[in-house]
């Protein structure tokens, strides 16, 4: 299906993703999700790629598309509908936020579901949900708490506060606040370097922190001994230990 309003391109071992919704802020409607979730499908099935990155044209995101939430006869169905965060969250490469504006509402929650993000010293960040009515439906609750703590979520969902890209990273919601025109090469040079690595290790890596959250610290142990064990079953694991012998780049084939 041609892609009117998500567009995918590659380059080396990292993809772009980038919302194209300019005219609406990015607002995520179910064509967005639509289109959003096929290039997911089709980058999943490259083996060369080892990274992705998401982000906007022109600022990230404003939020859910009020008008596409509102048109379903059934209260569940946005949920099922136009929920990125799952997409997101089910994805096995890492994914990186570049977040080049604002970052408003499921806005929020779509960075929040990426594993590591990366901001413009303009951004602004709100779990703005209550304003309208609502309340976070696609993931925020539970990983804004995990992630800027029980006092802060409480603080953004309860009263809807936007904050600034500064407070933002001091709450440990992005990981590094860079300026507007060096935010696509910064985030490019941290995708190449995860993509240097072994592929295998990177979504093992990832499965284990994501998965060991909701697991007590003895089966999260066990999974990640698991994943380690398992690790060194694969081909990708006896070149890393060749390259390092030999004193060369090790050459990843991701099995």
């Amino acid at each position: 299906m041609e892609k009117e309003i998500v567009f995918y391109q590659k380059k080396e071992s990292v993809a772009i993703v980038t919302l194209n919704r300019a005219s609406s802020k990015n607002a995520i409607n179910t064509q967005l999700v639509v289109e959003f979730e096929d290039i997911l499908d089709e980058i999943s099935i490259e083996r060369d790629v080892k990274v992705v990155i998401i982000t906007g044209k022109e600022t990230f995101s404003a939020g859910t598309d009020r008008e596409a939430f509102s048109s379903f006869d059934r209260k569940e169905e946005p949920i099922r509908s136009l929920s990125v965060s799952t997409i997101v969250d089910a994805f096995d490469r890492p994914t990186i936020a570049a977040i080049n504006g604002d970052a408003l509402g499921q806005g929020l929650e779509l960075a929040l579901a990426c594993d590591l993000r990366i901001c413009t010293e303009t951004a602004h960040f709100a779990m703005n949900h209550i304003t309208y009515g609502g309340i976070p439906w696609d993931g925020g609750t539970q990983r804004l708490s995990r992630l800027a703590g029980r006092g802060k979520a409480m603080e953004m969902t309860l009263t809807g506060k936007v904050i600034d890209a500064q407070e933002a990273h001091h709450i440990g919601i992005v990981h590094r606040v860079v300026p507007y025109e060096e935010l696509s090469t910064v985030a490019m040079d941290m995708a190449r370097k995860m993509a240097s690595k072994g592929p295998l290790a990177l979504r093992y890596a990832k499965e284990t922190i994501n998965n060991g959250m909701d697991l007590t610290l003895e089966q999260g142990l066990r999974l990640e001994a698991d994943l380690y064990f398992l690790l060194h079953t694969t081909g990708d694991r006896t070149e890393g230990i060749k390259a390092f012998r030999e004193k060369r780049p090790p050459r990843f084939k991701g099995r």
